[in-house]
């Protein structure tokens, strides 16, 4: 190999590490710590209708202790589906005040709505499971981010 190709192949490779460590700095900055009690996941925040509507869509995993917080502006029967969702999650229903209302486990592609029950201000999703590992259960309080 001469040495100007192996310049810039050195050189693209170098690029290429630096681009994927912004990325990730640039998703780490997104992430909001949230406690229900002892326990913190670190969530997106999606507060927008399109920021909802993509949610964790189209996505191959999710890092522990993370997740989704669902922000809405009036308290509302809520309901999600799996749509182009291959993570196994579950979701919590959380009323205006950080209440956990109710908390269900959502199935991958799915279509069928998983619907709260009564009027709620916010949805959590995290990975399958994660509530109940953390001992989280409804009744809880979740100590909702200054938005």
């Amino acid at each position: 190999m001469h040495m100007p190709h192996r310049f810039a192949l050195i050189m693209s490779s170098f690029l290429l590490l630096v681009a994927s460590a912004c990325g990730e700095t640039e998703a780490e900055d997104d992430l909001h710590p949230l406690s229900v009690g002892d326990h913190t996941f670190y969530v997106e925040i999606a507060q927008t209708s399109d920021e909802r509507a993509q949610g964790l869509m189209n996505r191959d995993s999710l890092p522990d202790d993370h997740g989704m917080l669902f922000v809405f502006d009036r308290d509302q029967r809520l309901s999600f589906w799996m749509k182009d969702t291959s993570i196994p999650l579950s979701i919590a229903y959380i009323a205006r005040d950080g209440t956990i209302r109710e908390i269900h486990d959502m199935e991958p592609f799915s279509l069928e709505p998983v619907r709260s029950t009564r009027s709620v201000r916010y949805a959590l999703e995290v990975n399958r499971g994660a509530f109940e590992e953390a001992g989280i259960e409804i009744g809880d309080r979740v100590d909702i981010p200054e938005l």
